[in-house]
C-alpha cells in the first residue's frame, strides 16, 4: 500500500457527511476499502487512486427509488473531485479517482476503463455477494418497504423481473 495514504482523513469526510441508508453505512465502505486492498496485492494498480474512489465511492447515496439513482456515482465523483481538490491529493491522480467512483455502479452504466476503476468496481461488487449481501438487500427492500418476492410467481417465467417492486 501507499505509505503516504492518508485513510484517517478519508473516513473523518466520509463521517462527515449525513448518514444514508444502513446498507452503505461506514462498514460497508470499510469493506469495500478492504477488498480493494487485497485486490491491489494480485494486480499492478495505483494504490493511492483505488484506495480513495474506494473510501469514497458513496460519499453520495440516493435511495433505490429516487427517480435520479442511476445519477449517484457521477453525484459522488463530482463530490468527491471537490474534496480531493480541497486537501493534499495529487491533482494528477484526482480525474481517474473520478472516473472510478463513476464506473464503480451498476445502475450508472459506466464501464470501467482503468485497472483502479475495475478493482473498485469489483471491490463493490463483492460487498454485495455472500451473507453479507443478502444482508444488505434485504435491508434495503426492508427501508423501501418492498414485499421481498411476488407471491404468485416467486421467479419470474411469464412476467419481467421488476427489481423496483420486490427485494
Amino acid at each position: 500500500m501507499s505509505r503516504n495514504f492518508n485513510a484517517s482523513l478519508f473516513r473523518d469526510f466520509i463521517l462527515s457527511l449525513p448518514e444514508t441508508d444502513a446498507a452503505h453505512d461506514l462498514a460497508h465502505t470499510e469493506r469495500v476499502v478492504s477488498n480493494a486492498e487485497r485486490l491491489l496485492t494480485e494486480e499492478e494498480a495505483d494504490p493511492e487512486i483505488v484506495l480513495a474512489a474506494a473510501w469514497l465511492h458513496d460519499c453520495v447515496v440516493l435511495s433505490k427509488d429516487h427517480p435520479d439513482r442511476k445519477n449517484a456515482s457521477r453525484l459522488a465523483a463530482e463530490k468527491a473531485e471537490k474534496f480531493l481538490g480541497e486537501c493534499s491529493f495529487p491533482p494528477t491522480k484526482i480525474s481517474e479517482v473520478v472516473h472510478a467512483i463513476e464506473a464503480h455502479s451498476f445502475s450508472a452504466g459506466v464501464a470501467p476503463k482503468t485497472i483502479e476503476a475495475k478493482i473498485v468496481q469489483d471491490a463493490d461488487r463483492l460487498d454485495a455477494l455472500g451473507a453479507i449481501g443478502i444482508a444488505r438487500c434485504l435491508m434495503v427492500g426492508g427501508a423501501l418497504n418492498r414485499p421481498l418476492y411476488h407471491p404468485g410467481e416467486p421467479l419470474p417465467q411469464q412476467r419481467t423481473p421488476d427489481d423496483t417492486r420486490w427485494t
